[in-house]
């Protein structure tokens, strides 16, 4: 299900705007300033950003320059203003479309799809949850932060990310790793290495919500 932040201080029109993209399948988060955004997007990842120019406690602008210092999550402006001038700021922020006041709800999901739709075909990165992988760059990141692998670790994420909401036994992940040391893997290392892994992409490791166990017969990397 693609996740969607709304940043948006007018109440009403956010309240039915997330009633409309929810109906659509999507997950809705909503912001009213910019200080909510900023910490929503610490702690979530988005396929796309809605974003107002005009908030209550600052800038839509800052929003927006935040977001793309940490990675390209796709962002949509939301403007009631058709002064040219606010609109090349936006794009020469790194914003990817903006659309005007008042809008057709039709019009703003294919300029979402639109946007996520390129972002997809230009980017390499496996994503499940609030955790990326960069396999050109060798790079993993959990709410835009790099976090420290070891290649065992990083080979056995990339295995789960490659094969999201899809039951992997212990043998194959065993496979996975033998593949890359050339050594066997007992049970016990398998075990090692997930509890270590957990410890860094899991908000709470003891009560794992990204690689959950399948009981008596694997592991499930859960995107949902």
């Amino acid at each position: 299900m693609p996740k969607i932040m709304l940043v948006e201080d007018d109440e009403q029109l956010a309240a039915f705007l997330m009633r409309f993209l929810n109906s659509e399948g999507y997950s809705t988060d909503y912001a009213a300033g910019q200080k909510d955004a900023l910490r929503l997007f610490a702690e979530n990842t988005y396929d796309c950003v809605l974003l107002d120019i005009s908030l209550k406690d600052g800038s839509g602008y800052s929003v927006c320059a935040a977001i793309k210092a940490q990675n390209d999550t796709p962002v949509i402006f939301i403007t009631a203003s058709a002064d040219e001038a606010c609109t090349v700021a936006g794009f020469e922020i790194g914003a990817d479309d903006y659309i005007g006041k008042p809008f057709g709800t039709r019009e703003l999901l294919a300029r979402m799809k639109n946007v996520m739709r390129r972002h997809q075909k230009s980017s390499p990165l496996l994503q499940c949850r609030n955790v990326t992988i960069d396999p050109i760059k060798g790079i993993v990141r959990k709410n835009g932060q790099e976090l420290s692998m070891s290649a065992l670790e990083y080979r056995l994420l990339l295995v789960f990310f490659s094969n999201k909401n899809q039951m992997l036994s212990r043998d194959r992940l065993a496979e996975e790793l033998w593949s890359l040391t050339k050594e066997f893997i007992s049970d016990n290392t398998l075990s090692v290495y997930i509890r270590r892994l957990r410890e860094k992409i899991e908000d709470d490791a003891q009560n794992p919500q990204m690689i959950v166990t399948v009981r008596g017969l694997g592991y499930k990397a859960v995107d949902e």
